[in-house]
Order: structure tokens, then C-alpha cells, then sequence
């Protein structure tokens, strides 16, 4: 009697194991879906229509890292944390989640590289890194271009967020399909101060890749204010390639030849 007593308990026991083990491994398996649901509420309603045309701000949030190929430069890019790196012909730079620095023995990078390390990845990554933390949205007149009304947002930063908080971004919209059509931006990194001078990129040319719309290539094109005048040559991104694995830390380190560079840079 006591050894079935004993038989009993313990298969209770294994029971109970079993149930909470089972438990676990729910809770378990909806942290990823957990992890993609989004807090829309404090988005504008035109904005949350352009994420979900885009494939969705949650989709994106998702990814763990992003890989392409800008003419010779590979970009690398975690999407959590924002450590990056750029590896051209004859230099890299990066960012390891704290400075950014660069190796260029052969003096053959010309650029700045606090204000060039995510350049690329930062406009390439729109609409999803308007979803930040740290972004005021407001209202915008519509952006006129060959007859064609763009509605807008308007995209501003709280203080000290970012390396320029004192940039704005103007986001417009096709008002059929609400993909992204055009970007405006002002540029406060190098003087420090509110500009009113508006560069504008176009974004007409889309491609998928891993059920996200994302740019195929950028068109810069000059412009008095809200003017929209000729096209320069585009950016053309290649290779595009979303993971759900992120890359070692180690990746985003400066290498031992390499010199961290002083500058605030982007959080």
C-alpha cells in the first residue's frame, strides 16, 4: 500500500513538473511574439498606415540584423542595439555601441566618421526608425511634386536625444498606397543650430525582402524649400539581407590598428 502510495506521489510530482515545465515553454514561446507586438497609441494614425504598408513597424522591430551593399561599402547594422560597421576597399568604421572608430591606414577614408558611421543605414532603415523613442510628430502642409499632393508628418526630437536632436524630419506619403514617397531633413550636426535649409531624398523605387518594403535606391535632388528641382544620382543599395540572428559583439569592436574618434553620436 505504501508503494502505491509512494507510485502515486511521485507520478503527481512528475505531473505538476510536466504542467509547469509546459508553462514555461509557452511563456517561452510568446516572448517573440510578445517581443512584436507594438505600442501604436502614441504613433499619428497616417503614420501607423505608412509602418503597415512597409510591412509593419512590429515586422521590422523583429529583426535582429541588417546586411547591403553600398557601391564598395558593406554595411552591417544590429537593429537592437544600433552597433554598426562599414567595410570598404581600404578602411572600416564603426560604432560599438559606446564610441565610434575608425582604421583607415591608407588615409582612405575622407569623411567624418561620427556623422557618416549609420548614415546610410539611417535613411535606408525609414519609415521604421521614425518610430523611436524620443520623436515629437506633428502636422505638415502637403509637399507638391508634377501636380501630385504628398501628405506629411512633421519629425521632430526631444533634447539631447540622438547626435543632431535639433534636426527635423518631414515625412511624405503617396495618399493611395501611404508607402513613404519623400523624405525632407534639415542638418544641425556640425553648427549645432536649428537649419532651415531642407535637402529631400526620394523614395520611388521599393523592393521586398523578408515581408518588408524597403528601398531599392535613394534619389537626392536639389531644391529651394519645399521646391523639388532636378535628381542627382541615385543610391543603390544591393545585396539587402534581413537576420533574426544577431552578429557577436566582438563584430562591432575597433579592431587593434583601429582609433576611437571623439564625437557624440546617435543613441
Amino acid at each position: 500500500m505504501k508503494y502505491v502510495i509512494v507510485v502515486v506521489l511521485l507520478v503527481s510530482t512528475l505531473s505538476c513538473k510536466m504542467e509547469n515545465k509546459t508553462k514555461e515553454a509557452e511563456v517561452e514561446m510568446a516572448e517573440p511574439r510578445t517581443e512584436s507586438r507594438v505600442d501604436l497609441e502614441r504613433y499619428p494614425e497616417q503614420l501607423i498606415k505608412v509602418f503597415e504598408a512597409h510591412g509593419g513597424l512590429a515586422n521590422w522591430k523583429n529583426k535582429k540584423s541588417l546586411v547591403f551593399k553600398q557601391g564598395e561599402e558593406l554595411h552591417t547594422i544590429d537593429l537592437q542595439t544600433r552597433m554598426d560597421r562599414v567595410d570598404g576597399p581600404a578602411y572600416s568604421l564603426g560604432f560599438d555601441g559606446d564610441k565610434v572608430w575608425l582604421l583607415n591606414e591608407e588615409n582612405a577614408f575622407k569623411g567624418d566618421p561620427v556623422f557618416y558611421h549609420n548614415l546610410r543605414s539611417y535613411f535606408f532603415n525609414m519609415p521604421f526608425v521614425l518610430g523611436d523613442k524620443g520623436i515629437v510628430y506633428d502636422e505638415t502642409e502637403d509637399l507638391v511634386y508634377e501636380g501630385v499632393n504628398y501628405p506629411g508628418i512633421a519629425v521632430r526630437f526631444n533634447s539631447g536625444i540622438g547626435t543632431s536632436y535639433k534636426d527635423e524630419y518631414f515625412l511624405h506619403y503617396d495618399p493611395q498606397t501611404f508607402k513613404m514617397a519623400w523624405l525632407g531633413y534639415t542638418v544641425s550636426y556640425r553648427s549645432g543650430e536649428r537649419s532651415d535649409k531642407v535637402s529631400w531624398i526620394g523614395y520611388h523605387d521599393w523592393t521586398d525582402v523578408n515581408g518588408l518594403k524597403v528601398p531599392k535606391e535613394l534619389t537626392w535632388y536639389s531644391s529651394e524649400g519645399r521646391t523639388i528641382k532636378e535628381p542627382r544620382k541615385p543610391v543603390v543599395f544591393e545585396a539587402i539581407a534581413f537576420s533574426g540572428q544577431a552578429k557577436p559583439i566582438s563584430f562591432f569592436a575597433k579592431p587593434e590598428n583601429g582609433i576611437f574618434v571623439e564625437g557624440k553620436v546617435q543613441e
